[in-house]
């Protein structure tokens, strides 16, 4: 299992980065699945894991000069009391009922990535639905941290899209709000003892990995391309785990 973790940390990594994303998702399923640990634990472990690979994509962002910290700010100022509130209330939910809020997470994510393609946002006009909009979003993203151990990137991109950011302004200013976020959900999850220190460790070796390697080998083809192949892979084992995690409940 040692072995093939960090083999799936590094592919794992690799894509995620293409894509924008966290990837605590992609983390939690590898952790519940293959590692075999609870809903609970994987979901502290999974921020371990995806936080440092998550840090430095953001700095990256930054550089490119892409974060609008306004929109940003007003999703942190939603998402971390919703964090905060997920973190504490999580230890209080049976670990049945958290599996199969783990799953229903994850099949709504692999779900949108399917569909991801043939599905176009039009922007929203009015200043006071895009400041309740980022608000609605940054609670769902933060709760989806604090309860689910998730980076909560699904519902930032959607709804920094909505208000009409580019696609590369989303996910740089949800990278923004994700590291902050991750950090504090991180933070109160580890106080709680659920995290599996070594075996995060060994799949964050792998995602680090993954993660400084794949922009120079991706910037050698297409990206659009790339993404039209790889969004609907990751929505099918978002998919596949999800029921991998329920199945024997």
């Amino acid at each position: 299992m040692y072995i093939i973790l960090p083999v799936l940390g590094f592919l794992v990594g690799g894509i995620v980065i293409s894509l924008g994303g966290g990837g605590a998702a992609f983390f939690l399923s590898i952790l519940t699945g293959v590692g075999h640990l609870s809903a609970s634990s994987a979901a502290a472990t999974s921020l371990f894991v995806g936080l440092p690979a998550l840090m430095v994509g953001s700095y990256s962002h930054w550089r490119t000069g892409n974060m609008c910290f306004h929109e940003g700010n007003q999703m942190l100022i939603a998402a971390l009391p919703s964090t905060i509130i997920g973190s504490l209330v999580a230890k209080y939910i049976p670990e049945t009922i958290y599996s199969w809020i783990i799953f229903i997470i994850f099949i709504l994510l692999g779900v949108q990535m399917l569909l991801q393609s043939f599905h176009r946002n039009t922007p929203v006009k009015n200043k006071t639905h895009r400041s309740g909009m980022t608000y609605v979003f940054g609670i769902l993203s933060g709760l989806m941290v604090g309860i689910a151990g998730l980076s909560g990137g699904g519902p930032l991109v959607a709804g920094l899209l909505l208000i009409g950011l580019t696609m590369q302004q989303a996910a740089a200013t949800s990278s923004y709000v994700l590291v902050i976020t991750s950090i504090v959900g991180l933070f109160l999850h580890a106080t709680q003892g659920h995290t599996a220190w070594g075996m995060g460790a060994v799949l964050m070796i792998g995602a680090l990995l993954g993660s400084a390697i794949a922009p120079r080998f991706l910037s050698r083809l297409n990206p659009q391309k790339v993404t039209l192949v790889l969004r609907p892979i990751m929505g099918l084992f978002l998919i596949l785990m999800g029921l991998k995690l329920v199945i024997h409940l």
